[in-house]
């Protein structure tokens, strides 16, 4: 059960710590007080998202901490050995802080976890019932969700999802390429003709940059023609004034004096290599004259290589040098498309075999769904009787989804119907119940859920909404049977509720110097009889309304389930803006 919240910096609270008991506790207090704000640091002690607007104005960070006390066999306890996160001895705590700049961080038991496994555990430990939940009710999606939580086979509908999603991705593909197989027969000799073409011209990477280069030096054949024979001359064939004469010239003389002077060795190792570069040099360029003049209709055929090489990129709308690249897609596409009808066949054989698991899932989820409606049906009708609905109806219709169609939800259409008056046909839940009878039917229903998740603390924000009189005693001494097997708290605005609990925190709003502070304290014996007159009266509170208070408060005591521990408050006065 939860034994203590701390919070600071939240909202309008600056810091308050409560102490819980066991049993059914009620907070109450003015509209507006921040009753609210007591569950909002619950939901985030548990890991429920966060937002750095809650943050008390002028402070860098909220930060809330939860100490539970799970019991050695329970759910919570078995998760924190499996996780390794136990803490023996002293209970379990949660604590959560969010920045002002959107981080949010967590711990548990003092080691850090993501915000994920913090919610794991807080599922294990706290259900809480807020008043968003209540509304949701007219919604069938919200309904759908409440059938499947109480028919218990989330690992199901894990699998119906990842079935559909299957499903779509290969029905898709089929569909895709079943559309493309429509003008299969015109491609195919469109393509065969291209190929044809292409295969004949046989372009390569690079080829037409090479040509290019060889087509323009052939070009101007007879000018490179007479320049390298100036430059064979001038460096190698004349034997007076080539530069192949002068440096052996050179090494002659440097050759005759080399005795005297060792230090010339050196500049005569590098004229022989001169001279052993320049008679390579000479070898290059009466090859490159050799070519030039080989083949006289070289350059003719280069320029028709060239002409037939553009001519194709132009036709194709690429670059010359992606005509090879263009090839082998066509080539590929070609291949794809001869082999597709086989393709076809497995994609059909593969999305039909998707389907078939998909609708074998959704069966079984749709047989699931309707075992837990006739339970929850029945369970629910039965609390009504007790929640002042006598003669009532609940009635959980599961039925298909229009064109046989089946979601990632399932194939199935859940839908909350319900009669509050003897003898009247069944009506939508959306249409049929009032405010008041939303709220009991919402209690109805999470006593149901709750005997199925099982989570040792209960938390109501306002069940009792649109109730009075009678009715609200009703609900509150619903409340107090919950508690006779697990902690409650409940946020409440009927003194015929809060009478029957067995705590009562008060939650309360001041303004000082401009600035508001919300604070929290439980309530003792003589303090109780004054909040309930408040809420039993209006201004002032008279004698009348304390006596009254005082013989409810002494009713609900009569019907006390047993001894439990007394809950405490420490606060500190805090100012927000």
């Amino acid at each position: 059960m939860l034994t203590q919240l701390q919070i600071r910096d939240l909202a309008v609270i600056e810091e308050v710590t409560v102490d819980f008991g066991s049993g059914f506790t009620v907070m109450t207090g003015e509209t507006g007080a921040g009753k609210s704000i007591l569950i909002d640091a619950l939901a985030l002690a548990v890991g429920e998202r966060s937002d750095a607007q809650a943050i008390r104005a002028g402070a860098a960070r909220l930060e809330v901490l939860a100490t539970f006390e799970p019991g050695s066999s329970s759910p919570a306890n078995r998760w924190l050995q499996d996780n390794d996160l136990a803490d023996e001895g002293s209970g379990c705590h949660l604590r959560r802080l969010v920045s002002a700049d959107g981080r949010s961080k967590a711990w548990i038991n003092g080691r850090p976890v993501p915000i994920q496994t913090l919610r794991e555990l807080g599922a294990t430990l706290v259900d809480i019932c807020g008043q968003q939940d209540y509304q949701s009710l007219r919604h069938r999606s919200a309904q759908r969700d409440v059938l499947d939580g109480l028919a218990d086979h989330a690992e199901l509908l894990d699998q119906v999802r990842s079935a559909h999603a299957a499903c779509i991705t290969a029905e898709a593909a089929l569909q895709e390429l079943t559309a493309s197989q429509r003008d299969r027969d015109s491609r195919l000799e469109l393509l065969t003709f291209q190929l044809g073409e292409l295969n004949v011209l046989q372009p390569r990477p690079g080829e037409f940059a090479g040509l290019e280069r060889e087509h323009t030096a052939l070009a101007h054949r007879l000018r490179i023609g007479e320049a390298l024979d100036r430059a064979i001359a001038r460096t190698y064939d004349d034997e007076e004034t080539s530069a192949q004469a002068a440096i052996g010239a050179a090494r002659r003389a440097l050759g005759e004096v080399l005795r005297f002077d060792p230090e010339l060795e050196h500049p005569l190792r590098v004229l022989a290599e001169v001279e052993a570069q320049i008679g390579e040099a000479v070898d290059q360029l009466r090859q490159r004259v050799a070519q030039l003049d080989q083949d006289p209709g070289r350059e003719t055929e280069i320029a028709d290589r060239l002409a037939a090489l553009r001519e194709s990129s132009r036709k194709h709308r690429c670059t010359t040098d992606e005509l090879p690249a263009l090839r082998e897609r066509l080539q590929t596409e070609l291949t794809q498309l001869s082999a597709g009808e086989v393709t076809v066949e497995k994609l059909a054989a593969a999305a039909h075999a998707q389907r078939s698991t998909l609708l074998a899932l959704a069966t079984r989820l749709t047989a699931g769904r309707r075992a837990a409606a006739s339970s929850l049906s029945a369970a629910v009708t039965k609390n009504m009787a007790t929640l002042g609905m006598p003669g009532g109806q609940f009635e959980v219709r599961v039925g298909p989804l229009g064109d046989s169609a089946v979601t990632a939800q399932g194939a199935d259409e859940v839908e909350f119907l319900v009669t509050t008056n003897a003898g009247q046909p069944p009506g939508a839940l959306s249409r049929v119940a009032s405010g008041g009878e939303l709220s009991r039917l919402n209690l109805a229903i999470q006593v149901v859920a709750t005997a199925t998740r099982g989570a040792p603390t209960l938390v109501f924000d306002e069940v009792d909404a649109g109730v009075g009189g009678a009715v609200a005693e009703i609900v509150g001494r619903r409340l107090r049977q919950l508690s006779s097997g697990r902690q409650v708290l409940c946020i409440t605005h009927l003194p015929q509720v809060a009478t029957l609990a067995e705590q009562q925190a008060t939650v309360s709003k001041a303004t000082r110097a401009g600035k508001t502070t919300t604070t929290v304290r439980m309530l003792t014996s003589a303090e109780r009889v004054e909040e309930t007159a408040r809420m039993l009266g209006g201004v002032t509170i008279t004698e009348q309304a304390r006596a009254h208070a005082a013989e409810m408060l002494a009713q609900g005591r009569s019907g006390d389930l047993g001894d439990r521990k007394p809950g405490k408050t420490k606060r500190r006065a805090g100012r927000s803006s």
